[in-house]
């Protein structure tokens, strides 16, 4: 006999836990079935993102900032510190509090709710049943009137770079180093490569990044990538484009490993020589062995699940949210869809804007964009204005010392709507949201440079960029672009 709720989320990552939490609020009996376990043999909630991805890797980003800044920012702020040192073990341990009492709280939230947490690998099978298989292989059938699955993405693995201990590691193993390497390679230039490089470079290490592609974060506004290579070049990252690895292997020096990875450019085959290997070339769907044959759901080649634009599969009833489903691998998209579902199960009409997603890369300065970028406008032969603003014209932040960047604005060039913007500064991240608000609503340029700012901000470069998209900016000289 088969236990029955209205729901069944499989995954507890940021579309799971939230899609439950929301399920359950609106009245619907909810199980969350979870695989990973701690080192208690309890459900590990909170998936990649808290455990081993967006929280850990933004807390070593933080206390690696806070260290490289006290070394050689705060001297221009009269701050005199001497042997400025650092803790790694220290370091990790605070990485593992705040991830601790993250995926605790998801605990008290589930319990809140009155959410229940299934332990096991989830299965779905035909009729809207999952089958849970526990970590002592032991199986159980759980059955409902809806499915949500959820269960998130994995790093890409390549041929030439198999994973090795703690030697050549995918960001998992990246975010675990008990020591600074000498040298550091990481392949692919995307934001978990950027990010990871960020923090090992700035404790020290040498790092050089080796990216396929000749394009320097090609679905960022080039604009902005530009600028972004610049910044990131001067803080230490050797940033090789055109660079395809081809080969790697292992070698010991002085009983230290060494991993000799070969690669090719336009100059041919190079090998160069690294104390670890981060490989970051992107995710895929954590799809395997989720779906029984004659479940009715179906994947596209790449693994990922058919859904329309509700995140509806093929088989009537059944859901699936966030990295498993097309769109960006972005953890409140997944949120945000969970909750899309749960609504749309009791019967309301919520939906989620795509054309309205926020994307961030947490170096620093950080890179946040959302909308179109100039560079698809010119492509598309649209009608658009541009309106930019330096972060070095900001009075808060002159005041800060933290002026690399800018802010810029895309209008309609017939109706002044905005539709794109895109930020490479201090808090980027969240100045973005202010105008994905505003793009929610169908705000014009116009609209954001009427408003009031509050003085001094780093938002006001947030106004004057809407402002000189029609050449109105007072704290800059005027360069009106129309296309």
């Amino acid at each position: 006999m088969s236990d029955k709720y209205d729901v069944i989320v499989v995954g507890a990552g940021p579309g799971g836990y939230v899609a439950a939490i929301r399920c359950a609020q609106l009245g619907l009996k909810t199980a969350c079935v979870e695989k990973w376990v701690d080192k208690k043999k309890k459900p590990l909630l909170g998936g990649t993102c808290l455990n081993i991805g967006c929280i850990p890797s933004k807390a070593l980003l933080d206390t690696s900032h806070k260290y490289a800044d006290t070394k050689n920012e705060l001297a221009e702020h009269g701050i005199l510190v001497e042997d400025v040192t650092f803790d790694t073990a220290k370091m990790l341990e605070r990485k593992k509090g705040i991830v601790a009492k993250l995926t605790g709280g998801i605990s008290a939230l589930f319990k809140a709710n009155g959410v229940t947490t299934l332990q096991g690998a989830g299965q779905l099978q035909a009729g809207k049943k999952v089958e849970v298989t526990d970590i002592n292989g032991e199986s159980s059938t759980v059955e409902a009137d809806h499915i949500i699955l959820a269960t998130g993405s994995v790093p890409i693995d390549i041929p030439p770079t198999p994973l090795q201990d703690d030697v050549i590691v995918d960001s998992t193993g990246a975010l675990n180093f008990e020591h600074v390497p000498k040298r550091l390679g990481v392949i692919g230039a995307g934001v978990i490569g950027l990010e990871l490089g960020s923090v090992w470079s700035r404790l020290g290490a040498q790092v050089v990044i080796i990216e396929a592609l000749d394009t320097f974060l090609g679905m960022v506004d080039q604009q902005i990538a530009k600028d972004a290579k610049r910044h990131l070049t001067k803080q230490g990252l050797d940033i090789r484009l055109s660079a395809r690895v081809v080969d790697s292997k292992i070698t010991k020096n002085g009983g230290e490993s060494q991993v000799i990875l070969k690669y090719t450019d336009a100059d041919g085959e190079k090998e160069e020589s690294f104390d670890k290997v981060i490989v970051a070339v992107g995710r895929k769907p954590m799809s395997d062995g989720l779906l029984s044959k004659d479940c009715g759901v179906n994947l596209d080649e790449r693994g990922f699940i058919f859904v329309n634009d509700y995140c509806e599969t093929d088989a009537p009833g059944v859901y699936a949210v966030g990295d498993l489903v097309r769109g960006p691998m972005l953890a409140h998209k997944a949120s945000e869809e969970g909750v899309m579902v749960a609504e749309r199960i009791v019967g309301k009409k919520t939906q989620l804007n795509y054309d309205n997603i926020p994307s961030i890369i947490y170096t620093h300065p950080e890179i946040a964009w959302v909308g179109k970028t100039e560079d698809q406008l010119k492509a598309s032969g649209d009608n658009y204005k541009v309106g930019v603003f330096p972060f070095a014209a900001n009075g808060r932040a002159l005041a800060a010392n933290d002026t690399a960047g800018m802010v810029k604005i895309i209008a309609d060039g017939e109706t002044d709507r905005i539709i794109g913007c895109h930020i490479i500064g201090a808090s980027a991240a969240d100045l973005i949201q202010q105008i994905v608000i505003a793009m929610e609503f169908g705000s014009s340029a116009e609209d954001i440079g009427l408003m009031v700012f509050g003085h001094p901000t780093v938002s006001e470069a947030v106004h004057e960029a809407a402002l000189a998209v029609d050449g109105h900016a007072i704290h800059i000289a005027n360069r009106k672009k129309r296309k």
